[in-house]
């Protein structure tokens, strides 16, 4: 006796798990099965990578360890693409898989086959693409607000496609509102969710910025950056900053500053930023962890 599954929130396989949408499945006569779930073995230069994929960034080391195991073990968990026209195919999912396989220098790659307009091949790759466990922060919340924009959801139909709390979702969304510095650093994994949702509490973007500059300088844990966070809060419901329009105020780092930010974190291998003011005036920032971390960021600097 088979059981009927709730596809909302388990991901692309409970989404496909329709024999409709199945492009190898077989009508045989009226009231017969189909055959659903076949595995075709197609050639990879059949195969275009998908459009609609929200993630855009493969790091090398992993691929070329998974390359590495599927060369030995072949790969165990076939890919998913729809079929565009004759012999011609689009990945709806798998596009570490594919990527690692051509790696491997494999000639063709086992894929389950299946029809899907560009909507719904959005929702799936999407959905597909939050399941995963190694997203960041901005990641899940670029691909919450593309199924809301995109796809016409509504934060309660998302979060019962991705088995979410609708406060969960909001939070994420909120991250998007957050200066375009400050969501790097939560990419890079210089600051952490709980660091990023204590600063999205604060109205004022300069002091968001400021506070940032500080967990920074300071390695703040994410109590410190709360209680900091209500401080600024409470003093501005207060208007105890009346000194406020006297001093420079801080603007945000045009694109070249930050390539040169990420260049500096490169030569220094830690976390460098630049707190810029609009008299043109700033300071680069480049915290130590210990007296060697100290050292070593003075020989590198040469003086």
């Amino acid at each position: 006796m088979s059981t009927k599954r709730n596809a909302l929130g388990r991901g692309l396989s409970a989404l496909l798990e329709n024999a409709n949408t199945d492009i190898t499945s077989k009508n045989k006569t009226e009231g017969e099965s189909k055959v659903v779930g076949a595995i075709a073995q197609i050639e990879i230069t059949a195969i275009e990578t998908n459009p609609f994929q929200p993630r855009t960034h493969f790091e090398e080391e992993a691929l070329n360890e998974l390359a590495a195991s599927i060369k030995e073990h072949g790969i165990i968990q076939p890919v998913t693409v729809r079929k565009l026209g004759y012999d011609k195919y689009q990945l709806i999912s798998g596009e570490r898989r594919f990527r690692a396989s051509q790696i491997a220098g494999l000639k063709s790659v086992p894929a389950y086959i299946r029809i899907a307009n560009d909507q719904a091949m959005l929702e799936m790759a999407l959905v597909e693409n939050i399941q995963r466990e190694n997203l960041d922060p901005i990641e899940v919340a670029i691909s919450y607000k593309r199924l809301i924009d995109e796809c016409t959801l509504t934060q309660e139909q998302l979060s019962q496609k991705v088995s979410k709390q609708r406060s969960t979702i909001t939070n994420y969304l909120r991250l998007l509102k957050l200066p375009v510095e400050i969501q790097l650093a939560i990419r890079n994994g210089d600051i952490s969710m709980g660091h990023a949702r204590a600063l999205i509490n604060i109205e004022d973007t300069d002091k968001q910025i400021d506070l940032y500059n500080q967990i920074v300088a300071d390695n703040l844990s994410v109590r410190d950056v709360e209680n900091l966070a209500k401080g600024i809060k409470t003093e501005r419901a207060a208007g105890a900053d009346k000194n406020n329009d006297t001093k420079p105020s801080k603007i945000s780092l045009t694109f070249e500053q930050k390539k040169i930010v990420e260049d500096l974190r490169a030569v220094f291998n830690t976390k460098v930023n630049i707190n810029r003011e609009s008299t043109g005036k700033g300071k680069i920032i480049i915290p130590f962890k210990s007296d060697n971390d100290l050292k070593r960021i003075i020989d590198l600097l040469d003086v």
